[in-house]
């Protein structure tokens, strides 16, 4: 299983952090930086910064060397077909190919709101990223094309240039293993993205996907990928000390043992050797990669830490 980490961009990272955590990422051997892509915080929207995830990318990919670097997931409501694929294309070229594009519907209303982007309801959010991520896909192709959808009219385009990473950007559907999801995911997309979903739920919506793929005639079999959270120490001791700082950042009191204990069984939470053992389970169930949300992005020593987990299930 490959380990990938995931950071929640809205949450007040500074560009000197994201330098550091992406350093760190490829300091400690994990397969990429995922981060998500939203204009707002959710908890502290009038405190906290919050840059652009593609410019953001871009700038990270000249200041690393190996790491993949990529967006979960990126709402179609915030950009133009066109300017997505130009942006990720802009991305890869900078990075020589290591960019990843997570494609969704988008959800938050509040960010739409405050920034002016238009929130339809889910039937239209749903139309518009089907659209995109055929338009997506088809603008990095090696000849032109035309589109003519309900939101969308591509006219005789052959964008330039293509692509560095051959013959396209890992393309990531991120869903919940629904029929429509899924459906967009067998049609475009080489990875379905899943989240917060224990072995059991895995399994099921890993299914799901490998009978999309077989009904739309895919060859290869699809990357099946889950984002969850993670709390990991290097003993109890470090463990006890993330979770008290986490509560400190949260404002919750009590026990860090007690805290601990109660995350939802869908996260990977303890030492080392029981991180990894909860990968092997989820590998079972289906799971290709892993993206391990931190909740405390200043702390880059855990990375260093999730290298070791990243080791013991190579």
């Amino acid at each position: 299983m490959r380990v990938c980490l995931m950071v929640e961009g809205q949450e007040g990272v500074s560009w000197d952090q994201w330098v550091a955590l992406a350093r760190a990422t490829e300091d400690a051997g994990l397969d990429a930086l995922f981060r998500s892509d939203h204009y707002l915080s959710f908890s502290h929207p009038d405190e906290r910064v919050v840059l652009d995830a593609w410019a953001s990318l871009a700038g990270l990919a000249a200041v690393t060397e190996r790491i993949g670097l990529g967006t979960l997931v990126s709402p179609a409501t915030f950009r133009h077909p066109s300017n997505l694929a130009k942006a990720v294309v802009t991305a890869d070229h900078i990075s020589n190919g290591r960019v990843e594009l997570g494609l969704g519907a988008g959800w938050n209303e509040a960010e739409h709101r405050a920034y002016g982007f238009p929130f339809p309801s889910t039937k239209v959010r749903m139309e518009m990223f089907t659209e995109q991520a055929e338009i997506v896909h088809r603008s990095w192709n090696d000849r032109a094309f035309s589109f003519n959808g309900t939101h969308y009219t591509i006219e005789n385009l052959d964008a330039l240039p293509k692509p560095a990473h051959a013959p396209h950007p890992n393309f990531i559907v991120g869903g919940q293993g629904g029929p429509k999801s899924v459906a967009v995911a067998a049609r475009w997309a080489d990875e379905y993205n899943t989240n917060f979903a224990n072995a059991d739920t895995c399994r099921q919506r890993r299914a799901r996907v490998d009978e999309a793929w077989e009904k739309a005639g895919r060859h290869e079999p699809p990357v099946f990928s889950l984002m969850t959270g993670c709390v990991v120490g290097r003993d109890e001791t470090d463990l006890l000390g993330r979770g008290s700082r986490i509560m400190e950042l949260l404002g919750v009191t009590g026990e860090p043992r007690a805290f601990i204990d109660g995350y939802p069984d869908v996260m990977v939470v303890g030492t080392p050797d029981q991180a990894a053992q909860r990968l092997h389970e989820l590998a079972d169930a289906g799971v290709d990669r892993v993206m391990m949300q931190m909740q405390d992005h200043a702390d880059v020593e855990m990375v260093h830490v999730l290298g070791e987990v990243a080791s013991l299930v190579a």
